[in-house]
């Protein structure tokens, strides 16, 4: 019922609203529950791309499980929460961060979105397992893989810190982000390019896939000079790391 806690059937209704398309706010309309209960729990489940009703009921009940429910935030007079020190409003704040846990996950790991999310959102830019466990209410196995997705990017950094992990975003993390795409991009153009080498001049597949390595070549040019301009746009306002 509204207000009450998402049913299996409620869950069936959300994939299915997704699968057609629609935006959280028309499945939030058709369940009478809050946009924002619909966006928190696609955000935790998956994401607008992986969400599964069976997989979300499933989640739910081994996160009940495995823990307490946290205590909600410290109310103010009317129920609703108290901005923070910087005067954010905690709703506001929380629906943003799930908005684009959902756009990342769209191609990231789910945690690794999370984990993300949470750097690029907090003023330090930097967090330790224990924040992170606190945060998303998860594991620091789930936190160390994730991590370590990250990583491979190119977009997180570890230090220890009074034998302490603590977990790092840079000030250049997405034109570091950016160079890895573009080697990725090249790195694609040769390989095409190769296979229409092997499956012999002027064949129908051999065209194909020179077409295609045209289109990967343009794409990488395109990227590097990007990279190259904001490069210089910043100058002296951070040191690019290679």
């Amino acid at each position: 019922m509204p207000g009450g806690h998402l049913t299996y059937e409620d869950r069936r209704k959300i994939a299915d609203g997704l699968a057609e398309g629609l935006a959280y706010a028309e499945i939030a309309r058709r369940l009478g529950r809050p946009r924002s209960t619909i966006g928190r729990e696609i955000a935790r489940n998956g994401g607008p791309h992986g969400y599964h009703a069976a997989r979300a009921q499933q989640a739910t009940t081994w996160r009940a499980r495995r823990r307490p429910t946290p205590p909600p935030p410290h109310p103010a007079a009317g129920g609703i929460a108290r901005p923070d020190q910087a005067g954010r409003d905690p709703e506001a704040v929380r629906e943003y961060e799930q908005k684009l846990t959902g756009l990342l996950a769209g191609g990231w790991p789910p945690m690794a979105a999370k984990v993300m999310v949470c750097l690029l959102t907090s003023d330090s830019g930097n967090l330790t397992v224990a924040d992170l466990i606190e945060r998303l209410r998860v594991s620091p196995a789930s936190i160390s893989k994730a991590v370590g997705a990250l990583e491979q990017l190119g977009l997180v950094k570890r230090e220890r810190d009074n034998r302490r992990e603590r977990y790092f975003i840079d000030d250049d993390v997405w034109y570091r982000a950016w160079l890895v795409g573009t080697r990725s991009m090249a790195l694609w153009a040769a390989t095409v390019r190769q296979g229409a080498d092997v499956l012999g001049a002027n064949t129908p597949a051999s065209t194909r896939l020179l077409t295609a390595s045209r289109f990967f070549q343009l794409l990488s040019d395109d990227m590097a000079a990007a990279a190259e301009h904001y490069r210089t746009a910043f100058a002296g306002s951070w040191t690019p790391t290679p």
